[in-house]
């Protein structure tokens, strides 16, 4: 047998058997709490106009500042629990806007009521005023204009929060969904491939034992256990090291080279510091595999395949290039399963960071090359 391939030798350092999965380490989660931020600021502000009015150490400077801003802490705190219960609360419509008005001056005028009602604890109040008068004491047009605008202002901090709220969850749950998605796409196109090989391999495996060649069957079926062996342990697709890649390949170039004999003659070159760069998993196996069956199987002599990996810089770049009959209808009908499920699975991985081409050589033949990020496996 004339076929050759340029053997490759790694060091067990250099070709690990799986790819090592890097534990995340995550600290606490730390919940934000709308109610627990509402009554830390309603107490700092009760504490201030206390200290403003007397000292926070003479109680009714500090009943004052409860009151005052405790009441507010209240209101702030049932918008904020009916927000996400019935969101017409927080709506920013006309008629929303008229119905918080009438709340707003109904809510005023009770609080400024309960506000002059502080005043019955002042001892001696009956020897300067009436009941009537202590009571509606703060109903002025000024106070009741900033009752107004505090109302305004809790509706509207609480609302636009809320709403920010619900758009990052939201943001947060179509990513999810996405990422299933695309993870589900991604698994649907391994799942086109790997049976779409399995197929041919098996078929080939069958012309052998209708023409008697057991031992080239068995050969086969050897390299074909291989194969199988590393697709089955992976559960999800994945990244691999571009040396467990090349594995695969040169198992699958071996069952092509029992099919082919003489006809094939396959090299590999693989620049060293490429070999720990990671790469889509059955990658390179496909493009391989349409460069034989739609290139040097319609060759009536020898046909040549060569597969080239090297690092440049903070790029991989890869390699097939096979001496076939170039691009052709067949060739293009062909490569609808490898290069279109190839390119998609390269979109899903690096976005718009990678390039690849497909195209016929001058001097003959086929060329498909992948331009992808280095990644230190």
């Amino acid at each position: 047998m004339s076929s050759l391939i340029t053997p490759l030798r790694y060091s067990e350092t250099e070709m690990p058997s799986r790819l090592e999965s890097i534990p995340t380490v995550s600290g606490p989660r730390i919940r934000f709490s709308g109610l627990v931020v509402i009554a830390s600021v309603s107490t700092a502000l009760a504490l201030a106009t206390a200290s403003e009015c007397h000292s926070v150490f003479y109680p009714p400077s500090l009943l004052y500042g409860a009151v005052l801003w405790g009441w507010w802490g209240s209101i702030a705190s049932a918008i904020w629990k009916l927000g996400p219960r019935q969101p017409s609360v927080l709506r920013f419509s006309p008629a929303a806007i008229v119905i918080h008005l009438l709340v707003a001056c109904t809510l005023g005028v009770a609080h400024l009521l309960l506000l002059g009602s502080l005043g019955f604890t002042v001892a001696g109040w009956r020897a300067h005023s009436t009941a009537l008068a202590v009571w509606t004491n703060l109903l002025n047009i000024n106070r009741f204009g900033i009752e107004i605008l505090i109302y305004g202002f809790v509706f509207g901090i609480t609302g636009i929060v809320q709403y920010q709220i619900r758009a990052q969850r939201d943001a947060m749950r179509a990513l999810e969904l996405e990422k299933q998605l695309s993870a589900a796409h991604l698994r649907a196109l391994q799942m086109q491939l790997e049976p779409h090989f399995l197929f041919n391999t098996l078929n080939a495996i069958t012309t052998l034992v209708e023409f008697g060649r057991q031992k080239e069957a068995a050969e086969m079926l050897a390299h074909l256990n291989v194969i199988l062996k590393s697709t089955l342990t992976r559960t999800t697709p994945e990244k691999v090291p571009l040396s467990q890649e090349l594995e695969m390949v040169e198992n699958y170039l071996a069952i092509e080279q029992v099919r082919f004999a003489d006809r094939l003659r396959i090299e590999i070159k693989v620049d060293p510091g490429a070999l720990d760069s990671l790469v889509p998993c059955f990658l390179l196996q496909p493009i391989v595999e349409n460069a034989i069956r739609h290139g040097i199987a319609h060759c009536e002599n020898e046909g040549f395949v060569e597969a080239s990996a090297t690092r440049v810089g903070h790029e991989l770049h890869l390699r097939v290039r096979d001496t076939g009959r170039g691009f052709s209808t067949h060739r293009q009908n062909g490569h609808g399963i490898g290069l279109r499920n190839t390119r998609e699975r390269l979109a899903h991985f690096y976005q718009d960071a990678y390039e690849m081409s497909a195209q016929p050589m001058e001097t003959g033949g086929f060329e498909v090359a992948i331009n992808i990020p280095y990644e230190r496996g």
